[in-house]
């Protein structure tokens, strides 16, 4: 009997939590090799070390609404907490929340695409 390539690369139980870290380092959540991007947030429709079709995981809308949820919360939760205490001006909350704003979705956005691709093919989830 041969295996089919689905056989293959089918994660073995209790893979969810690795696949999930190896996704967050934007690495193929089966081989860990660095290659599951191919671009800022282009999914490689194959991984290069094991064969792994990525292409076929849609991560779609999951990963912006984890990152706006994520630096919703601590942008609001830092803008509040320094009004409080400092009390600066209006253009100081200005120059500051929207710079950091942006910074963070860029860094988080590619990072939850990975996890949540890490999580599809954990879980035997295709697009």
């Amino acid at each position: 009997m041969t295996d089919t390539p689905e056989e293959i690369i089918a994660p073995p139980k209790g893979m969810v939590g690795t696949a999930l870290m190896r996704g967050m380092r934007r690495c193929c959540p089966n081989c860990g090799a660095h290659t599951l991007f191919v671009g800022y947030t282009k999914v490689a429709p194959v991984c290069t070390s094991c064969g792994l079709e990525t292409g076929n995981f849609r991560a779609d809308d999951a990963p912006p609404y984890f990152t706006i949820f994520v630096v919703g919360h601590i942008v609001v939760g830092a803008a509040l907490a320094v009004e409080q205490n400092y009390h600066p001006p209006l253009w100081v909350h200005a120059a500051l929340w929207g710079p950091l704003t942006l910074a963070l979705s860029l860094a988080l956005l590619p990072l939850f695409k990975g996890a949540v691709i890490g999580v599809q093919w954990a879980m035997g989830i295709r697009g």
